[in-house]
């Protein structure tokens, strides 16, 4: 009996010790994030979160009697001489329309708060936002900058529509263009005071870029070489005709379909994001559009085989299929580039591609080799 007892008690210590150091453990990931930054003695806050872009984090305190927000945005600018923001836009969802208060080294080198009503992309000037601020400082240690401030906000606005951003250099007094990397582009969202809640905005726009490189691959990336395959290799097969040609007919005409909608929905996303311009891939895009509706209307106007002007078409056909399959692949690569997708989507398009090369050059002997044994079969005719 009293051994059987020691074992409880043992038992029961460690028990103990492991709830302990599941405590531990707790405490120590609820300590992480914002809940650790440390803030002088007389600024304390109800509330923070972190937020999902450029390692930073927003504190804040919501006196809804008085509509007074009061808050610390803390985020480490890319250099020292750099600068932070934080910015409510009170009509749009991104840069455009908000109202910034932007830190960072004043000349005399003291850590200083300016206010600015961003009204483009260009350059900003400082000035008077809607918001009353007050109470504006900042502070630089560790290798981030601390931005405080008050805002007075309209009565019942409990959810913001909030916009931070960093940046690598000061110029005469003036913050200079910040990075257009994805973490950069993203960084928004909304911030609900009383709940604590935050979430990223751009999910409608992600979607679209999103549909616009699926289309775009699959289209002119992928359907419009096969079409190409079938169309230069199946009809040395005389038993293939006339099936090779309604084969790549449909092929290229729903390539061309598809890639449509994706120069359409590339077009909309470029009018929803001035300011910000992929030159190459735009032009490649307009270009790729341009020719393959050549393509199109060529179909309705092919010559017949005996028609004089028959070889002047199939030369022109020849020349434009295959530029649009070149520039095709290559704008694939620079959307991939642009979309900042993972490594593996990147490699699973190169494997599409290098299948699609090799089908191609197999294809390739197996039709020379047709050619030359056609070639030598009429010689021996002939001889005969």
């Amino acid at each position: 009996m009293t051994r059987k007892c020691r074992v409880l008690q043992r038992a029961a210590l460690w028990f103990r010790l492991a709830l302990l150091l599941l405590s531990a453990v707790g405490y120590a990931a609820a300590a992480g994030g914002c809940s650790s930054v440390a803030f002088p003695s007389n600024r304390h806050y109800a509330a923070c979160s972190d937020l999902p872009r450029l390692s930073s984090s927003i504190h804040w305190s919501y006196d809804s009697a008085a509509a007074t927000l009061s808050f610390a945005f803390v985020a480490p600018p890319p250099k020292p001489e750099g600068w932070v923001s934080w910015a409510i836009n009170p009509t749009a969802d991104g840069m455009l329309g908000s109202q910034a208060l932007i830190a960072f080294h004043q000349p005399d080198g003291s850590m200083g708060v300016r206010t600015y009503n961003i009204t483009g992309y260009e350059s900003i000037a400082e000035g008077p936002i809607d918001f009353n601020a007050s109470n504006l400082a900042a502070e630089y240690s560790g290798g981030a900058m601390r931005l405080y401030g008050k805002l007075k906000l309209p009565a019942g606005m409990t959810v913001v529509k909030q916009v931070w951003q960093v940046g690598s250099s000061v110029a005469d007094g003036v913050p200079q263009k910040h990075g257009f990397q994805p973490e950069n582009l993203q960084s928004k969202g909304t911030l609900d005071l009383i709940k604590g809640a935050i979430s990223p905005s751009g999910g409608s726009t992600n979607v679209k870029k999103n549909v616009h490189g699926v289309l775009n691959a699959v289209s002119w990336g992928i359907l419009l070489p096969i079409g190409a395959i079938i169309a230069r290799y199946l009809k040395t097969f005389k038993s293939a005709d006339p099936a090779w040609f309604y084969l790549h007919v449909t092929c290229q005409i729903v390539g061309y379909g598809v890639g449509v909608g994706g120069w359409a929905t590339g077009l909309d996303l470029g009018s929803k994001s001035k300011g910000i311009q992929y030159t190459t891939h735009r032009n490649i895009g307009i270009i790729l559009f341009c020719l393959g509706t050549l393509q199109v209307f060529a179909l309705f106007l092919r010559p017949s085989k005996d028609h004089k002007y028959r070889f002047v078409w199939n030369i022109y056909h020849y020349l434009v299929g295959y530029t649009v399959i070149v520039l095709g692949i290559v704008n694939v690569f620079k959307g991939l580039e642009i979309l900042s997708v993972d490594h593996k989507w990147t490699m699973g398009y190169i494997i599409a591609v290098a299948i699609l090369g090799g089908i191609a050059l197999f294809l390739e002997v197996v039709t020379w080799s047709v050619i030359l044994k056609r070639k030598d079969a009429r010689s021996s005719s002939n001889g005969v």
